[in-house]
């Protein structure tokens, strides 16, 4: 009992501790080297520290590593200690991959064609330890196995889908992160409740690197999270669903990312390339960039200034991680009670 509760606590207070030593020492190094961006949704023209999600990222792959020694030292187990390095080097890959657009600059670095051949390999971990159950429900034809079309070729796809959807709802203080915590405490929270014990810790390890994260992240912001933290942590989401085998509740907890992707498309038939920032106004508060509605950050920007007049940053963030937290907590009580 009492090794259960250790495996619980320490690798999370790792994750968490990892990330905030780091993070301490990136901020300064990322001021003195010019790698700062400017603040898009405040008066002025602050400079932040950028890319500071790869070591979110980092802290969370400390915490998988202290799990897997602690299942060896104390529970004399290897049990599943495969499921925990595919997730930590997976996380690690994507993450990388992320920092390197990062490093080049908004706007100035890898070409979409070159990023989505660069995220192909994401999913390699994944796919080589055969994750997942292959299985499947599917409307109007019932049970099939889809034996290696499920870890060749829908496995990568979720994986990819799940990071570059993750970087899709973005650019407010502790959006991306708060949206990022709600998702795995929600996973960890239904994997308590199937009893997939790996998944539970690893969602935990997760959010709490991410917490830790916010602290510099939230409102107002002392470093971004940048595609280092969206890649990595879309894709460790997708990861931890697939090894959990729990492919519908993972789904329907991404509701909101379906419905920002309908929107962005909605902006390709329009000729409009969106961004999420709003139109800052002198006094701070926000207008809709655009005259139409192309992400569900400029919906809750008109939401805000129906409902009281004016739109601010912690608004969007507020109205947002809430709609997050209604579609997970659907999703986990549908899921739990076996109504789809």
């Amino acid at each position: 009992m009492l090794s259960q509760v250790i495996a619980a606590v320490l690798p999370s207070i790792i994750a968490g501790a990892s990330t905030y030593v780091a993070l301490k020492s990136w901020i300064p190094i990322a001021h003195r080297f010019g790698l700062t961006g400017r603040d898009m949704n405040k008066v002025g023209n602050n400079a932040v520290a950028e890319a500071g999600g790869v070591w979110a990222s980092v802290g969370a792959s400390f915490g998988l590593m202290t799990l897997a020694a602690l299942k060896i030292y104390l529970e004399h187990s290897r049990e599943s200690l495969i499921e925990l390095y595919a997730l930590s080097l997976m996380l690690f890959m994507a993450s990388l991959l992320g920092f390197i657009d990062d490093i080049m600059g908004w706007k100035k670095g890898l070409r979409v064609t070159y990023r989505v051949l660069l995220m192909a390999p994401l999913a390699l971990p994944i796919v080589a330890i055969q994750a997942g159950v292959s299985e499947m429900a599917l409307p109007f034809i019932g049970k099939r196995d889809l034996g290696l079309v499920y870890s060749l070729v829908l496995v990568p796809i979720g994986v990819i889908g799940a990071s570059n959807a993750f970087n899709m709802i973005a650019g407010y203080n502790g959006l991306e992160a708060s949206m990022g915590v709600a998702l795995l405490t929600y996973t960890a929270l239904y994997s308590y409740f199937i009893g997939e014990a790996n998944v539970l810790l690893a969602s935990i390890i997760g959010a709490a690197s991410l917490i830790v994260f916010l602290f510099y992240n939230w409102h107002p912001a002392k470093v971004f999270p940048g595609n280092s933290l969206t890649y990595g942590f879309g894709a460790y989401y997708a990861s931890l669903v697939i090894i959990g085998n729990f492919e519908k509740f993972g789904v329907m907890q991404y509701a909101l990312y379906f419905v920002e992707l309908a929107l962005f498309f909605r902006g390709l038939v329009n000729k409009v390339y969106k961004e999420n920032f709003g139109l800052v106004l002198s006094d701070g508060s926000l207008d809709p960039p655009y005259k139409k509605i192309y992400s569900l950050t400029h919906l809750a920007i008109v939401v805000q200034k129906k409902i009281r007049g004016k739109a601010t940053e912690k608004g969007v963030v507020a109205i947002l991680l809430g709609l997050q937290i209604a579609a997970s907590s659907i999703a986990l009580a549908l899921c739990t009670l076996n109504v789809v």
